[in-house]
């Protein structure tokens, strides 16, 4: 079998395993509701595969509720539930259309009844109510992805720009009961961070948002600026959360499938969060530490990495990341880093991640296409797609952060 064939066979592994349907019948089952009404608010890029599962189990309990998901992330109708899809990862008009229409489906509720609200990463932009002009919101936003701002970083500046965001959504909902479910997407599971906490306290400052501003030099207009020196609500007494699976898992079963194909497994660490160009030169050095060995070693990090934007190409971190770990295992035979975002959708594009591996840079060589380059240009996508290294799973249903995998095919 190819260093390819396990490569995909990891990766189909290790999403399959991190589907939130399971999770979320499990936190469903150990929850007893009152008898008030439930209502459905189901966000980020695996809202629809988790509204889907609840609706399988609760059925006509729901009353009625609202998906809002990244386009193409709609997988059919839910009965008694409304889909929208919207823009990611930047928000778009139907992002507003969909967070208002949750809005007023929360709006009036009585204290007996429960907002079932299911979140997943992604939701930072999808679940959206700007306090400032939209044009302003997504340059922000674009200012802030090009810098390369970690999650964190953005998160606390969009939470105070925001009417849903940092626990407001919560108490928009008062005084229904909220039961959240969430499927993380950042490392450490803050839960006031992932999609900005909209049903979480917030423990980020007007401080801290002020010094991120200032390290970005964020351009604001005194409207943005303002809203950033209003704090976020600290305390909030009708929301209990549970939290359905994180990269940790993603990592497990990666390693699970690994070990199945006989590769003896490392896990690095599960909490990556660096320079994707870095986090490739990193695995590329373990795999010549390592050059020669016998037995077939498979080397795991999951986080996620960013991407400083010096180019005007196209690809996302972890297209990234695997090219430029090809400069260092090249000539390598029997090496291969592959990295894969476990949502589908790398950055602004249709591949879920890259893979490379000791031939790479001498295919691309050969049509005269410099490695170095194309990462000045933020070019991996179409370097990739030149060499068959582009990997396309489609949309998943879930978001639990990247996963990295160096393979050692070893001499046995």
């Amino acid at each position: 079998m190819s260093l390819r064939e396990d490569a995909d066979k990891i990766i189909a592994h290790a999403i399959h395993q991190v589907l939130p349907d399971q999770a979320v019948k499990q936190a469903l089952e150990e929850k007893e509701f009152t008898s008030g009404n439930i209502y459905v608010v189901a966000t980020g890029k695996a809202a629809w595969q988790m509204a889907k599962a609840a609706q399988e189990l609760l059925g006509s309990q729901i009353k009625s509720g609202v998906v809002v998901t990244k386009y193409a992330h709609v997988k059919g109708e839910i009965p008694r539930i409304t889909c929208y899809e919207a823009g990611h990862p930047v928000p778009d008009k139907n992002s507003f259309l969909g967070t208002q229409a949750a809005l007023e489906l929360v709006s009036d509720l009585k204290a007996e009844d429960t907002v079932l609200f299911l979140l997943s990463g992604g939701g930072s932009a999808l679940f959206e109510k700007p306090l400032i002009p939209e044009e302003e919101l997504a340059d922000i936003t674009r200012q802030l992805l090009a810098s390369g701002a970690d999650i964190v970083e953005m998160n606390t500046i969009r939470k105070r720009l925001s009417g849903v965001k940092g626990g407001k959504f919560a108490r928009l909902c008062e005084p229904a009961q909220v039961y959240s479910i969430v499927l993380s997407d950042i490392l450490g599971d803050p839960l006031d961070m992932i999609a900005s906490g909209p049903a979480y306290p917030d423990s980020s400052t007007c401080e801290a948002a002020a010094a991120i501003a200032e390290k970005y030099q964020l351009r604001l207009s005194s409207q943005a600026a303002a809203c950033l020196k209003e704090e976020t609500p600290k305390t909030l007494h009708n929301v209990e959360t549970r939290i359905t699976g994180s990269v940790r898992n993603l990592c497990q079963a990666a390693a699970q499938q690994c070990e199945a194909l006989g590769y003896e497994t490392v896990l690095l660490t599960d909490q990556l969060s660096c320079e994707a160009r870095e986090a490739g030169s990193f695995l590329a050095a373990i795999a010549k530490s390592h050059a020669g060995c016998q037995k077939r070693m498979a080397f795991l990090a999951g986080g996620e990495t960013v991407v400083h934007l010096t180019g005007h190409g196209m690809g996302g971190r972890n297209q990234e990341l695997a090219l430029a770990a090809a400069p260092g295992i090249a000539g390598l035979t029997g090496t291969a880093v592959f990295s894969v975002g476990s949502d589908g959708t790398d950055g602004p594009t249709d591949a879920a991640g890259g893979y490379c591996d000791d031939k790479t840079q001498a295919v691309l060589q050969a049509k005269n296409i410099d490695i170095y380059e194309v990462l000045k240009e933020n070019d991996a996508y179409h370097a990739l797609q030149q060499c068959g290294g582009l990997i396309m799973t489609g949309a998943t249903g879930t978001n639990v952060n990247d996963v990295a995998v160096l393979l050692l095919q070893g001499s046995c």
